[in-house]
């Protein structure tokens, strides 16, 4: 029984990031927003939380973003109450996705290594 509520846990999260995608989507496009998309989201057991995490194509752009979501979260939450037919919606807590900076740092990293052993061999 308890892996029925992960696999309902992990529906959910997956709705919830379609949705939450869509909705930021469409206020990059108005330019509401800076170019930032929706990453992952993870639902708590209760489904009373929703951790919403984004990536900016800029990085200079992920905290002015990520305040004019957290400013957004209830109204999006209201959306998607009317998209879901879910009892409740989780509420939103938005969060920056560093990995993929982190993975283009490690990446840059791993060209200058391979270019220091050319110079050296």
């Amino acid at each position: 029984m308890a892996r029925g509520g992960f696999e309902r846990t992990d529906r959910i999260a997956a709705l919830l990031r379609r949705e939450v995608a869509t909705l930021v989507h469409e206020d990059v496009k108005s330019h509401q927003l800076p170019e930032i998309s929706v990453s992952d989201v993870e639902v708590s057991r209760d489904l009373a939380v929703a951790k919403v995490f984004v990536t900016a194509l800029n990085p200079e752009d992920a905290k002015p973003a990520l305040a004019l979501l957290k400013e957004e979260a209830k109204r999006y939450r209201q959306a998607l109450s009317k998209l879901m037919s879910t009892r409740t919606v989780p509420e939103l807590r938005f969060h920056y996705d560093d990995s993929v900076d982190r993975g283009g740092r490690i990446d840059e990293l791993l060209r200058q290594s391979r270019a220091a052993d050319d110079s050296i061999g």
